[in-house]
């Protein structure tokens, strides 16, 4: 199903052939993200992401980038993760050149020209300030400072407005020359292609790229002994909460059992917390589980909106849902979220940016890639003991975390909340 090469320069190219389809992507993950990044550094990753969408040599603006892509009806985009960034450009197949010297372009000779670097340096901050002005974006930024204090991932990947705007050029460019390299690049391929003359085509595009040493994600420190709880106040209309535990990194045997429990939780519209926070007691609109999974550490999120005056209820009715997976989970509730699981995990291969992406993150981040039958196979395997066994050793007090934004007065009670 894949195909993997690694040029001598050490850049690691998959190829993921899909003959049904008419189109292709490329999508390129370069590790660079806000896990790497030291105090005064933070932001810079997201920062050059930026910049390499302003102007190369060939193509001197943002506007000649566009035009490329648009010209033929393709898609070109980019985004910064805590442990990588990537580019992807979707094109139909006939158009596979053309993306591939577009996005090798953008990655080798990008100008970081003076002037395009102090526009988006305002761009950037409004970007900021964007977010801050969204409770529910803000919320679900939080929640991984409560979770990740004083350290990368705990941090925003877009920065501060004191990073951002300290950021000088020489500073962006020292940490583009440091981690813009082959030997940790992942460039992977999806679609209607042939194997060999797309390697060729790699091959011929990236093999003067000069191969160098880069430097490895700051740990985390997942150390807690005690609930934690952070509040920002705001005068809102709702009350915006995460509650969150720190979950499994994603090299953890046991993650698959996470990403069941995170569909049996929130993952749907009949899931356990939609059921009982929206449906019997009316108190949100929105509420869902999210899971995040990092080489080392990882999360369970659950996120809802609620009149502030059913702030105390929710969250007490959460902390009762989580406490009632340690009780057992039914064969009937398990065969439902596997299902879910696998269902949407096939309907997303059908798209061709979808597999480059599966196959491109799996390579980046672990150095493998799974199979989505391999996949599948270790879900059907999981019994219900499994997800209990998981459940007891993730939903403990002492893991529990908890961020707010809104009009709250009474953290006291709050905090009393978070115990099961």
């Amino acid at each position: 199903m894949y195909r993997k090469e690694v040029l001598k320069n050490g850049l690691r190219v998959v190829i993921s052939p899909m003959e049904h389809t008419r189109s292709v992507c490329i999508s390129i993950f370069v590790g660079a993200g806000s896990r790497h990044e030291n105090d005064s550094e933070a932001g810079v990753s997201h920062f050059i992401e930026h910049l390499c969408f302003k102007g190369t040599g060939r193509r001197p603006s943002a506007k000649d980038i566009a035009e490329t892509i648009d010209g033929v009806g393709g898609l070109l985009n980019g985004g910064t993760d805590k442990e990588y960034t990537i580019y992807w450009c979707k094109v139909s197949q006939k158009h596979f050149s053309l993306a591939l010297d577009l996005l090798v372009d953008m990655l080798r000779y990008s100008r970081f020209d003076p002037a395009d670097i102090e526009h988006e340096r305002k761009v950037i901050i409004e970007e900021l300030n964007e977010s801050m002005d969204s409770p529910q974006d803000r919320v679900n930024r939080l929640i991984d400072e409560v979770m990740w204090p004083d350290q990368p991932l705990g941090r925003e990947i877009v920065g501060s407005r004191e990073t951002v705007g300290a950021l000088s050029r020489e500073m962006l460019l020292g940490y583009f020359d440091c981690h813009y390299i082959p030997g940790d690049t992942v460039v992977s391929i999806a679609g209607d292609v042939d194997n060999d003359k797309v390697l060729s085509s790699v091959d011929e595009a990236l093999r003067d790229w000069p191969e160098s040493k880069s430097g490895l994600p700051l740990p985390a420190d997942d150390g807690q002994g005690e609930p934690r709880l952070r509040v920002e106040r705001r005068d809102t209309e709702q009350a915006h909460f995460c509650l969150a535990v720190r979950g499994l990194p994603i090299v953890h045997q046991d993650r698959y059992n996470q990403d069941v429990l995170n569909a049996l939780l929130g993952g749907g519209m009949s899931s356990r917390l939609y059921i009982e926070i929206r449906e019997k007691l009316g108190l949100a609109y929105d509420i869902h589980s999210y899971s995040e999974y990092y080489l080392d550490s990882g999360s369970v999120i659950i996120y809802a909106g609620v009149a502030p005056e059913y702030l105390s209820e929710a969250i007490e009715a959460v902390v009762g849902e989580l406490s009632l997976f340690k009780k057992g989970i039914s064969e009937e509730e398990l065969i439902k979220a596997k299902e879910m699981i696998k269902g949407r995990l096939m309907l997303s291969m059908e798209d061709t940016r979808n597999v480059a992406n599966w196959a491109g993150a799996q390579e980046m981040l672990l150095g493998k890639i799974q199979t989505v039958d391999e996949v599948i196979s270790t879900i059907n395997a999981i019994t219900t003991g499994d997800l209990g066994r998981v459940a007891q050793q993730l939903f403990r007090t002492e893991r529990l975390n908890a961020a707010v934004v809104g009009p709250v007065d009474d953290e006291e009670t709050l905090h009393r909340l978070l115990r099961f």
